[in-house]
C-alpha cells in the first residue's frame, strides 16, 4: 500500500508540480504555483527544524499565511507567517502543517517528501533541474 501511495505522489508531481518545466526557473515555479493552488490559507504549522535563515524556533507554532513572492522561491520555497503579530517569510521546509485540509497536508507532503527522501544535491537536481522526458 505504501508503495501505490508513494507512485501516486510521485505521479502527481511530475504530472501537476513540474510538468513542462525545462529549466530550474520553470521547476521551481512549477513547485511555486503547485503549492500556492494546494494549499488551503491561512493555516496552523508547528516549526519541527531550526534553520540559520529563520528566527522560528523548534515546537513554536505560527499562522501560515500564502505564499512569500515569487522571486524569494527560486532556489527555496518559501512561505508568509504570522509570528508574534508579524508577518515575515520562512522555509516552508521548516513547518509541519497542523491544518486537517488533505490538500494542504498532501502539498506540503509531497514537497516535504522529496527532501526528506533525498541528499541536498540530489534534492537540488530533481526540484530544479531540467526534466527529461522520454
Amino acid at each position: 500500500m505504501a508503495r501505490a501511495r508513494d507512485e501516486a505522489r510521485e505521479q502527481r508531481i511530475v504530472m501537476e508540480a513540474v510538468v513542462d518545466a525545462y529549466g530550474s526557473s520553470e521547476r521551481a515555479m512549477g513547485w511555486y504555483y503547485y503549492l500556492d493552488g494546494k494549499m488551503s490559507v491561512p493555516f496552523k504549522a508547528r516549526c519541527r527544524l531550526a534553520r540559520p535563515i529563520s528566527i522560528l524556533k523548534v515546537k513554536e507554532e505560527v499562522e501560515v499565511l500564502g505564499m512569500a513572492p515569487e522571486e524569494e522561491c527560486e532556489s527555496e520555497m518559501f512561505v508568509w507567517v504570522r509570528r508574534a503579530g508579524e508577518r515575515i517569510a520562512v522555509p516552508l521546509a521548516q513547518l509541519q502543517p497542523l491544518s486537517k485540509d488533505q490538500q494542504t497536508g498532501e502539498a506540503v507532503g509531497d514537497f516535504d517528501g522529496l527532501r526528506i527522501r533525498l541528499p541536498p544535491a540530489a534534492l537540488h537536481a530533481l526540484l530544479l533541474a531540467p526534466q527529461v522526458i522520454s
